[in-house]
C-alpha cells in the first residue's frame, strides 16, 4: 500500500509534471487552504485548482492555484462565496 504523499494521478487525465518549487502536495495544499483534504479533491473537480505532477510524478496542485485560491477566500464577499458554492454544486448534476 502506498503512502499519501506516493498517490500519482491516473494517466488517462494528462497531468502536467512542474518542477518541484512550483508543486505541493494535496496534504500540504490543504494544510494551507485550513481546509479538510477531502476538499482538495473537490476543488479540483470543480477546477479551481490545477492538479499537477512533481519530478517523482507524485499527484499534487499547483501553488499558484492555491495561492489563488487562498487570496479568492480571503477576499471574497459572502454572496460570492454563495454563488460559487451553488455554481459549483450544479455542475455536479
Amino acid at each position: 500500500m502506498a503512502s499519501r504523499d506516493e498517490h500519482r494521478y491516473p494517466k488517462l487525465l494528462r497531468v502536467p509534471r512542474v518542477p518541484d518549487d512550483a508543486w505541493l502536495s494535496q496534504p500540504q495544499a490543504a494544510c494551507q487552504l485550513g481546509i479538510a483534504l477531502f476538499r482538495i479533491g473537490a476543488l479540483i473537480a470543480c477546477g479551481h485548482l490545477t492538479p499537477a505532477e512533481n519530478s517523482a510524478g507524485r499527484a499534487g496542485v499547483t501553488i499558484t492555484s492555491v495561492q489563488a485560491e487562498k487570496t479568492w477566500r480571503d477576499s471574497a464577499t459572502y454572496r460570492a462565496k454563495t454563488l460559487r458554492l451553488l455554481k459549483d454544486t450544479i455542475g455536479f448534476f
